[in-house]
């Protein structure tokens, strides 16, 4: 199972957001859409996507605003933006490139091109962490990748080569649902043989115990779907 990339579409028009989500959920692509910008926001506290797309003129916020917010925040400082805007003069498309949007498209748009620019800027993001992640902190767990090694509250635990796998697909994709068909694909591979459920189960239970998470601090139990590895 590929693993879906999630995209925030912010846009108060309905038509918009109507196209948007059946032409981008066809190019398979997790969407979640959002007509004001505190659902966004409020949404935001339960996970990070892999991009956002982001009109301008909101009727409860200007998307100059949120774009410099979302930048200044850390959880979502590296995120790809991309502005959908019906302002098309070059001083628009300027201003918004220096407010931190990694794209500008303006309405009416293809959405062609924008799937293109969309999957440009996701394989940006794919390099960039391939070349420079060696380490990924959530609060106080530190994966070492290149090492194998975790520390929690700067103490070394020992895991085995499938938890470390597993803990580190959890957080590589920290704040998201990964169901257990996926852990399964992604730690044990496709021709894996036997019970998928009770396998991740065990693993997660161990793990837990080791990074002393016993009340789910990190990783969180998604019923009947997966598991989540929570940001705060």
């Amino acid at each position: 199972m590929e693993k879906k990339e999630m995209i925030f579409a912010l846009d108060d028009e309905r038509h918009i957001r109507e196209l948007l989500e059946y032409s981008l959920t066809s190019e398979g692509f997790d969407v979640v859409l959002f007509g004001t910008a505190a659902d966004f926001f409020a949404e935001l506290k339960n996970g990070i996507p892999s991009l956002i797309l982001l009109d301008i003129m909101l009727n409860d916020a200007n998307g100059m605003d949120i774009c410099k917010k979302l930048r200044n925040a850390p959880g979502t400082r590296r995120v790809p933006i991309i502005m959908l805007t019906a302002k098309n003069e070059e001083v628009d498309r300027i201003l918004g490139l220096e407010m931190g949007a990694n794209d500008y498209i303006t309405k009416p748009f293809s959405i062609r091109e924008l799937v293109t620019r969309i999957k440009v800027q996701l394989r940006r993001v794919e390099k960039e962490q391939e070349r420079i992640v060696t380490e990924i902190r959530v609060r106080d767990l530190e994966i070492h990748i290149d090492k194998y090694e975790v520390y929690s509250k700067g103490k070394p635990v020992e895991l085995t080569p499938k938890e470390f796998e597993l803990l580190l697909l959890l957080a590589k994709n920290v704040g998201k649902v990964l169901t257990r068909e996926f852990i399964i694909s992604q730690v044990w591979g496709y021709d894996f043989i036997g019970e998928a459920t009770r396998t991740i189960d065990v693993h997660i239970r161990q793990i837990r115990k080791v990074i002393g998470d016993e009340n789910e601090g990190y990783i969180e139990t998604v019923r009947g779907v997966g598991y989540r590895m929570r940001s705060s």
